[in-house]
């Protein structure tokens, strides 16, 4: 980090009281924020968010054009918050509100990237999991949090302490440029030729569908990151409180389902069929209101997309970039595809990966 920065940082800790606070870095992910835990002189344990504005490409204006999008870059075009503090605090405020546990906010500097949080502490789901905690009643609860988050509308605009974000839809160019990221990173990861502009061509109007119905059942508000990894459980606290939120700075209006495929299908730890199984079950019996067969369909057509742009997007770019961790990530990921593949609804795009990625080009 620059001494420009740590200068900056300095002075908004320095500006809210905790200029001589204890600091010890926190992991990072393959983001541009990073964080630090910080002690406060009346010894609360606090978390910094440093995120800084100037390493991220310019987000979506909420009027932009698809083209004007596209040409703004990636997370204007796919409606990614580049980080952004304000869209932190403004949807941790909103879910604060609805009683479920996001981080409290100390302190913030929307312009300069910064904010101090409260500290839900290390008890990430993925951890305990591996340490032996019963995964089946956090996945309850993480559920149960769905069902909270999805019974209301969201509002079209977040706003909190003088601060506003838009709370836009996840719409049908969003889910093609995350989708479409295979075609660019998958055949250099594999070593395959670049797919021809036919086979460009029937991938579009295969997935075509699914992005619109993904777009036309956009109605809640979506964490947008929701797994194993981004959620804590606080077992001192009751009903859905007990899951600490975490990383839902990219938060939409999507699918219903979308959360789902990323906590379901998560494509960091296994999550076994019969368990994808009880919580869809779990979560459709708290929605009576859904037909249950569509939302089904759904899920599973969403859940592909979502599979092909994080084996694209995040991990054959990743493993190019020399992170070598995501290649352990990818045989799992695969694995949830070929199976929402098997739907018959998706029968063409299941023949499409078969003429073009062939199974020794599948990690």
């Amino acid at each position: 980090m620059s001494s420009e920065r740590d200068a900056q940082k300095a002075r908004f800790l320095a500006d809210h009281g905790l200029g001589s606070a204890r600091r010890e870095p926190l992991a990072g992910d393959a983001s541009t924020r990073s964080y630090e835990r910080i002690e406060a002189p009346d010894g609360a344990r606090l978390i910094l968010m440093d995120q800084p504005p100037v390493l991220e490409t310019p987000i979506c204006p909420p009027d932009a054009t698809d083209a004007e999008r596209l040409a703004l870059g990636y997370n204007a075009a796919a409606r990614l918050a580049a980080g952004s503090v304000a869209a932190f605090v403004t949807a941790a405020a909103w879910l604060r509100e609805r009683g479920l546990s996001a981080p409290r906010i100390t302190a913030f500097d929307a312009s300069e990237g910064f904010a101090v949080l409260e500290d839900l502490g290390d008890g990430l789901f993925a951890t305990l999991i591996a340490r032996g905690e019963p995964e089946t009643p956090l996945y309850e609860a993480a559920v149960d949090v769905q069902v909270r988050l999805h019974a209301e509308p969201p509002p079209a605009v977040l706003a909190t302490e003088g601060v506003a974000w838009p709370l836009l839809t996840y719409d049908a160019l969003a889910f093609k440029v995350g989708t479409d990221t295979f075609l660019d990173w998958w055949p250099k990861f594999a070593g395959l030729p670049p797919f021809e502009t036919a086979a460009v061509a029937e991938w579009d109007a295969l997935w075509g569908p699914v992005w619109v119905r993904g777009e036309a059942g956009a109605s809640v508000f979506t964490h947008r990151d929701y797994h194993a990894q981004n959620l804590l459980w606080l077992p001192e606290r009751t009903g859905p409180a007990r899951v600490g939120l975490l990383d839902f700075q990219d938060a939409l209006r999507a699918h219903p389902a979308w959360d789902l495929t990323h906590l379901l299908q998560d494509a960091r730890r296994d999550v076994s069929p019969d368990l994808e199984a009880a919580m869809l079950g779990r979560y459709l019996g708290a929605r009576r209101d859904l037909d249950r067969e569509s939302f089904l369909a759904d899920y599973r057509a969403l859940a592909a997309s979502n599979a092909a742009r994080i084996l694209g997007r995040v991990f054959a770019r990743q493993a190019l970039l020399g992170r070598d961790q995501y290649k352990a990530f990818m045989p799992r990921t695969w694995r949830y595809l070929e199976r929402n593949l098997e739907d018959p609804a998706l029968i063409g795009l299941k023949a499409w990966f078969q003429r073009h990625v062939p199974a020794e080009a599948r990690a």
